[in-house]
């Protein structure tokens, strides 16, 4: 997706607005995921050693920033997500199952394959976790948790438009979720691409959680990447919405049940990633030292931006933009942070 202003669209709010809608949307969210989840906020890490093993992987081919800390003679890497850190925060702080926590989560990526509407070089995310029972390691718990995200969501957007009536003009967000796995849209729509069958299924039902992300479909591709070591491949997903002002399915979260011992056993020879084994954080899950947990990530500029109507997710954070972008939206009046 190449980045493109919507013939004729303005900003609902001016830059002012903007910047007290998006403290006072992060306000409101953080308290009604909290509630909905039982989770607390924590501080979090801005980098962690290369040797921890904490740093999240991603895909396998993002390289993460790295620097020298002088006084300790060790390498450092800046966090890429916190969804290692917050399983062996949670270990280390003794939470129980029922529990969990969040945090403010900012990253680099510097290599994001292009900078468009949706896509920076900065990220930043509330990054949760809570640790759960054997018994609550199932599809059905995992749906249940996505529905009060998506409630939280929605409940944020209505105090946001009660306060400024200017954005009753954005479409109300579906409570309702579509459920459906990644290998049933590829049965659906053998011919598409993954985001082109997002996009359909995304614009028919509003709301949608595609399950079962990261392992290889019957036709031998992905339906997208994920690192072997966090999620379970068959219990994750990502929860789309729809954006009619870009015309796409718009991703907000990608969470999942997080893997336990014979499952991170499984899918680190599956990417061949066995090497891993030997890091500490790898070590102490496979010896079943670490709590069972689910977790995810919440993108906040993302969430900024379809609850505010904006159409690039510059005019809510402040980053850094080719020259051609800077050109095309200054042309079109749009105000880059």
């Amino acid at each position: 997706m190449k980045t493109f202003i919507p013939d004729g669209y303005k900003s609902l709010l001016s830059v002012y607005d903007t910047q007290m809608a998006i403290g006072l949307l992060h306000r409101l969210f953080e308290d009604n995921l909290s509630a909905a989840l039982n989770i607390y906020r924590v501080s979090a890490p801005l980098f962690v050693e290369e040797k921890s093993g904490l740093n999240d992987n991603l895909n396998g081919v993002e390289r993460p920033v790295s620097f020298e800390i002088s006084c300790t003679g060790t390498e450092a890497q800046v966090v890429q997500s916190l969804a290692k850190w917050k399983r062996m925060a949670l270990h280390r702080y003794g939470f129980y199952p029922g529990k969990g926590i969040y945090a403010d989560m900012n990253a680099i990526r510097r290599d994001e394959d292009e900078l468009d509407n949706l896509h920076s070089v900065y990220v930043d995310q509330w990054d949760w976790e809570k640790v759960i029972t054997e018994h609550e390691r199932t599809i059905d718990y995992l749906k249940s948790t996505v529905i009060d995200i998506v409630r939280a969501v929605c409940d944020t957007q209505d105090t946001l438009q009660a306060i400024y009536p200017k954005l009753l003009q954005v479409p109300k967000i579906s409570r309702s979720v579509k459920f459906v796995t990644a290998q049933e849209l590829e049965d659906a729509y053998p011919d598409a691409s993954p985001k082109e069958r997002e996009d359909i299924v995304t614009k028919e039902h509003g709301t949608v959680f595609i399950m079962g992300i990261g392992g290889a479909l019957r036709s031998g591709k992905k339906h997208d990447g994920r690192s072997p070591d966090y999620d379970d491949w068959s219990m994750n997903g990502d929860i789309l919405l729809w954006n009619s002002l870009l015309g796409r399915a718009f991703e907000i979260s990608s969470m999942g049940i997080r893997v336990d011992p014979e499952t991170l056993d499984r899918q680190l020879t599956a990417a061949g990633c066995d090497e891993r084994r030997n890091l500490t954080y790898h070590r102490m899950l496979l010896n079943g030292e670490l709590p069972l947990t689910i977790g995810g990530g919440i993108g906040q500029s993302r969430l900024s931006m379809i609850l505010l109507g904006k159409a690039h997710i510059g005019e809510v954070q402040a980053s850094v933009w080719p020259e051609e972008t800077q050109r095309l939206c200054a042309d079109a009046g749009v105000m880059l942070l």
